[in-house]
Parts: C-alpha cells; sequence; structure tokens
C-alpha cells in the first residue's frame, strides 16, 4: 500500500494520512444529514409525502455514495480528495427540479444519471478541456456564487430569519421564537469555529446546536444513538424506471445544468487541493482524466443508489492541510462514511434549526469567487450579476444561469468583442431562449 501511495516520494506516512482522513471526513460530514433533510424537502410543509424522497434511504445513499466514489478517487487518481453528494446540487434538484418546476423525483435522479454518463463520455473522449475553454472564466465563478447565495437564502428561510411577506416579498421573522434562536445560535457557534480554523467546524456547529436543542426542549432527544441501516429499497434503481421522461427541453435544461455545475466544480476542486498539496506539476494536474472520471463515475453510482450528483468536496483540503497526501487518506475518509451508516437514529434530532447554519456558511465559502470577476468590464458584469443574483430571486439555479449565458454573447457581441465568444455560447443561447419561451415563467 505504501508503495502504491507513493509514501516515500511524498514524505507521508500511515499515521498522517490517517488523521488527513478523519479530518475531511468531520469537515464534511454534515452532508450525512443537510443531503436528506434537503432532498426529502423536509422544511417544505405543505408538500405531499408520496412526492417527497425517503430520508433514511437518502441517508444510506449518501453515505454509500460518498464511500464509494472516494474510494474510486484513491485507488484510480491517488488523490487525498473525498466525495460526496454535492451542496448547491442537492439544493437545485430539491428545490427548482422538484419543487419548482413539479418534476417527480424519480426522474430527476434520471437526469443526474444522464449527467453522470455524458461526463464519463466527455472525460473518456477528451473533450473537457474544450468545454471549459468554451465557457468564460467570469461566467464559472458567477454560478458558483449565484449558488452560494440561493443555500443563503434556504439557511435562512428554513431557520425562520427570513419568512414570507405579502406587502415586501420577504421580510424578517420573528427573532423570539425558539427554532428560530436555536438557528442563530448555532450560526454563531460555527462561525467561531470558522473563524479559529477550526477542522470539522460545521460540523461541530451542527452536533452543539443540536445538544442546546435538547437540552431547551427545541428537539426531541433520541432513544438510540447507533441502529440499523436504513433500507435503499425507497430510491434504489428509482433512476431507471421514469429514464422515458427524460425527453423533454425542461429535462435538457436540468441535465445541463447537473453537469455544468458538476464540471467546474470539481475541476476547481482538484485544482484547489492539488494546489496545496504541492502535486501541481508544471502547473498542470497529473491524472486529472482518472480524478474527473472517478467524479463521474460516483454521480452515476450515487444516482442509481437515489442521491443528487456526487462531486470531489473542497473540504477535502482541510485533510490536506492535516498532511494528507495520497489517496490513502481518502481510504480512511470512505471507511468513516460506511461506519456512519449505522448511526441513522441521529437523523431526527437534525432538523432544519440544525442545518440552517450549515447552509448558511456553505453559501458565504461559495460566494468568495466573487473576487475572481473584473467587475470593471460592464459587458462582462452584467452576465456576471445576472446569473448571481437570479438564482435566489427566482428560486431557481437553472433559471440563473440561463439569463446568465442569454446576456453574455449579447453584451461581448456589441461591445465589439465578439471574436471572444465561443461558438458553444451561442448554441446555449438559443437553447435558453427556448427554454423561456416554452418552459419557463409560466407559473
Amino acid at each position: 500500500m505504501k508503495k502504491y501511495f507513493q509514501f516515500d516520494e511524498l514524505g507521508t506516512s500511515y499515521r498522517t494520512e490517517f488523521i488527513g482522513g478523519l479530518t475531511t471526513f468531520l469537515s464534511m460530514a454534515y452532508v450525512l444529514f443537510v443531503n436528506p433533510l434537503t432532498l426529502s424537502l423536509s422544511s417544505i410543509k405543505d408538500f405531499p409525502d408520496a412526492l417527497r424522497m425517503d430520508q433514511g434511504a437518502v441517508f444510506t445513499a449518501t453515505a454509500l455514495a460518498a464511500a464509494i466514489g472516494s474510494l474510486i478517487m484513491a485507488f484510480l487518481a491517488k488523490y487525498p480528495v473525498a466525495l460526496a453528494p454535492g451542496m448547491g446540487l442537492n439544493a437545485f434538484f430539491a428545490y427548482t427540479v422538484v419543487l419548482h418546476e413539479q418534476i417527480p423525483w424519480q426522474t430527476a435522479l434520471s437526469g443526474v444519471l444522464v449527467s453522470g454518463i455524458i461526463f464519463i463520455l466527455l472525460t473518456l473522449f477528451g473533450v473537457r478541456e474544450k468545454i471549459i475553454n468554451a465557457i468564460p472564466a467570469e461566467l464559472k465563478f458567477a454560478v458558483g456564487a449565484g449558488i452560494g447565495l440561493f443555500i443563503t437564502f434556504l439557511g435562512f428561510q428554513n431557520a425562520k430569519i427570513i419568512v414570507n411577506s405579502d406587502a415586501t416579498l420577504v421580510t424578517l421573522g420573528n427573532l423570539h421564537h425558539g427554532e428560530t434562536l436555536l438557528a442563530i445560535f448555532g450560526l454563531v457557534i460555527t462561525i467561531i469555529f470558522m473563524v479559529r480554523k477550526v477542522s470539522g467546524g460545521i460540523f461541530y456547529g451542527m452536533l452543539i446546536t443540536a445538544v442546546v436543542g435538547m437540552i431547551f426542549g427545541l428537539i426531541d432527544v433520541p432513544s438510540k444513538v447507533v441502529g440499523s441501516v436504513p433500507s435503499l429499497a425507497p430510491t434504489f434503481g428509482a433512476a431507471f424506471t421514469h429514464f422515458h421522461d427524460i425527453f423533454s427541453l425542461q429535462m435538457l435544461v436540468v441535465i445541463l445544468t447537473f453537469l455544468f455545475v458538476d464540471f467546474f466544480d470539481t475541476a476547481g476542486t482538484l485544482v484547489a487541493v492539488s494546489h496545496q498539496a504541492g502535486l501541481m506539476k508544471d502547473n498542470k494536474l497529473p491524472r486529472a482524466g482518472k480524478a474527473l472520471f472517478a467524479d463521474a463515475g460516483a454521480t452515476t453510482i450515487g444516482a442509481i443508489l437515489g442521491t443528487s450528483t456526487t462531486t470531489a468536496y473542497i473540504e477535502s483540503t482541510a485533510g490536506v492541510a492535516a498532511g494528507a497526501r495520497t489517496g490513502f487518506a481518502s481510504i480512511v475518509t470512505a471507511g468513516f462514511f460506511l461506519l456512519a451508516l449505522f448511526f441513522s437514529p441521529l437523523l431526527s434530532v437534525i432538523t432544519s434549526a440544525v442545518t440552517a447554519p450549515a447552509l448558511i456558511i456553505v453559501g458565504i465559502l461559495m460566494v468568495s469567487s466573487l473576487g475572481n470577476i473584473d467587475w470593471r468590464r460592464f459587458e462582462v458584469s452584467v452576465p456576471a450579476f445576472m446569473t448571481m443574483i437570479a438564482m435566489p430571486l427566482s428560486y431557481s439555479i437553472a433559471t440563473g444561469i440561463a439569463i446568465g449565458f442569454i446576456f453574455y454573447p449579447i453584451t461581448m457581441f456589441f461591445s465589439g468583442r465578439r471574436k471572444e465568444i465561443h461558438p458553444v455560447m451561442y448554441v446555449l443561447f438559443v437553447i435558453f431562449i427556448l427554454y423561456f419561451v416554452f418552459l419557463a415563467g409560466k407559473g
């Protein structure tokens, strides 16, 4: 094992890799509880239970997808990068596709499966670089920031810090309400952990918030901590049952969004982790194709198990900071995800008030990409801003992407920079125009 992962060449050891893998797990363990609550739309009260995903099944699918994806990354690409169902993409799946577009979750899983298969093909045929180069960097950054704003908005909503208003659409909620106060407490605690640079700060924040909620009677104390592994039956293979429903313009936009966000989020994460670990060679990422294949394979497997897009986690940088340099750390992380399968009873104490701070913090981290956009160039700032602001305001990640990708060719063309517009952008321009003409904005 030491020879396969080149421990001596990279100056690492089993102990160092174990600590790095554990650190990464603790940094991203919150996904085990946030993902089931998100995909089941637990914060939406007036929604038929028959149309919700089963929380227990999603919990199991989340842990298995994370473990399998991390193992593929470990053995194939040998990177200290862990994978799990992505934050932002799970929100898009639940709130945009299922809730807003009224698409059954089974069909949405089919869309995730197709996006994973397309990603695999793009990786195998080396098309990845061409597509990455076709999308301007400013729009990539704007998409990440927009998803961050959208997730933060969801967090404020779930905490009831921001509520509906007939007069102004949204307004400040009742800050004297017990669950809202608990969420505010959790947000403050988590922020303190983050500014103190505590590894696993988001996870520890959720843990302390849940304990405080139980102490004050806001959360029911679970009857047990360890239990049997929840059945996968409600979600396993559901992606195949509605496969025939994906052949529509509406689902094309959904699949493109899954593919687009996963595509660039993974690339960004791999580059960030590799830079930090000192694994880049001549400003290039060794075994990049294998790493992307691992991500695409994990997405495909995760969809079959019953969860939204599985992607590389930026929290892997916490493990690298703790010393991880090889794929063995990812094996350790995978092992802890498998162990976590037996702690499903804790799902009952992870309420919306407990997960809301995590959503808000993740949103803050994602919005940091705004610093990479040159706001002084109006022809660039318009599509970037439209992409970013339309996501929370329309309650749709896909709508934000569509609006931004429509404005980009327009502003660039009439600013005299038409030669910089890649042909792919014109194709997307037409697709998203058709999307608004035939599908969007009818509600």
